[in-house]
């Protein structure tokens, strides 16, 4: 006999992360994409579960698989950079799913020492750009 259950949905990224960030990869939990603003080396690990909107969503081993992957992401971005900060961060108000922003920043960037969201006018990468700064960023995972 069959089971009827229903098989999961597949994950999607939010239409809104689609459409303001670049493919990185997709680690064991995350989808790792990159913003598409290249005043600030950030980067946004999304995971690749249906349904996730809070942290609290994810199970034991998910949140401690997320922690890990954000350090590795935070580490490789401060190695590519030579960022003086790396912020991590959630916030959620505007794109329901569950996303952690992490953020390279560095004294004299666009917004020292504000924040990043809601800063001047976007500055999209352009694709040779992001092309160069992704495969420095993929090495160093």
């Amino acid at each position: 006999m069959q089971d009827a259950s229903p098989s999961p949905a597949p994950f999607e990224l939010d239409p809104r992360l689609h459409a303001d960030t670049r493919l990185l990869a997709d680690l064991e939990l995350c989808r790792l994409v990159l913003m598409n603003d290249r005043r600030w080396p950030w980067a946004i690990l999304v995971p690749r579960r249906t349904g996730v909107v809070e942290i609290t969503d994810l199970t034991a081993e998910e949140r401690a698989l997320l922690v890990e992957e954000a350090a590795r992401v935070a580490g490789a971005l401060r190695e590519t950079t030579g960022a003086e900060k790396t912020n991590v961060a959630t916030l959620g108000n505007a794109v329901r799913q569950f996303h952690l922003h992490v953020v390279a920043r560095r004294e004299g960037d666009p917004n020292w020492p504000g924040p990043v969201w809601g800063f001047g006018q976007r500055e999209p990468w352009n694709d040779e750009e992001a092309g160069t700064f992704a495969a420095r960023l993929l090495e160093r995972l």
